[in-house]
């Protein structure tokens, strides 16, 4: 059985930086693509990056772009989300999610899920 165990995240000042780490037990973590997910109350869990299985591709959103970067390292089965340059509007609980797609923007083509870690930008 996959399993996916998220840390990091917390408050931080509008400007500041962020590092998320998702670590995946389990079979199959280089079979996966990952993902990072964000999502805010009462509004649709939306995609912020994606990973291939090797790691040699990315997807972005456009609000993200320049600013985050998504990695993962298969020999730790561990995939990372660093943030910086946040802005109030990141303010989310964001998701790490793996699937057998990339790039793939829909919560319903991941397989397995993160529980999820508050990120706050505020001052």
């Amino acid at each position: 059985q996959v399993q996916l165990v998220q840390s990091g995240g917390g408050l931080v000042q509008p400007g500041g930086s962020l590092r998320l780490s998702c670590a995946v037990s389990g079979r199959g973590f280089s079979n996966n693509a990952m993902a990072w997910f964000r999502q805010t109350l009462g509004k649709e869990r939306d995609i912020v990056a994606a990973v291939s299985r090797s790691g040699s591709s990315t997807f972005y959103a456009n609000s993200v772009k320049g600013r985050f970067t998504i990695s993962r390292d298969n020999a730790k089965n561990t995939v990372y989300l660093q943030m910086n340059s946040l802005k109030p509007e990141d303010t989310a609980v964001y998701y790490c999610a793996g699937g057998p797609i990339f790039p793939a923007s829909g919560i319903e083509t991941y397989k397995y899920w993160g529980q999820g870690t508050q990120v706050t930008v505020s001052s």
